[in-house]
């Protein structure tokens, strides 16, 4: 009963209550968070899809900085946030540093998605 003394209800719940997942643990989100903050630049993204696409696999820092129209301080800082994030390995020869996408790296990412990435036939 209200202050009134008039009788009271309890609104109905719009759905009955959903059995949810257990979703991320706090350490999931914030290792997903920093994964996806490495991916979410364009010159980055740029960086990836030229590694992926080049004949051998892998590129060299200084294959990279024309395409990209960037210093190669630039784009060797891109390239580190890539490889701490996992999506990179990186190989030194010589002076130069050559790059190559991790296998399994993007569908990892995806994996702690589920149902955002719909599944291949």
């Amino acid at each position: 009963m209200d202050t009134r003394g008039t009788p009271t209800t309890v609104p109905a719940a719009c759905c009955p209550p959903a059995a949810l997942a257990a979703g991320l643990s706090g350490q999931q989100a914030a290792d997903l968070a920093r994964r996806l903050k490495a991916l979410a630049d364009p010159a980055r993204l740029r960086l990836l899809s030229l590694i992926a696409g080049s004949p051998a696999g892998e590129a060299c820092v200084c294959d990279l900085t024309d395409p990209l129209g960037l210093t190669q301080p630039t784009v060797s800082h891109h390239l580190k946030v890539l490889v701490d994030a996992g999506f990179l390995a990186r190989d030194k020869r010589g002076v130069w540093a050559w790059f190559s996408i991790v296998p399994g790296a993007m569908e990892t990412v995806a994996a702690l998605l589920p149902g955002a990435v719909p599944a291949r036939a």
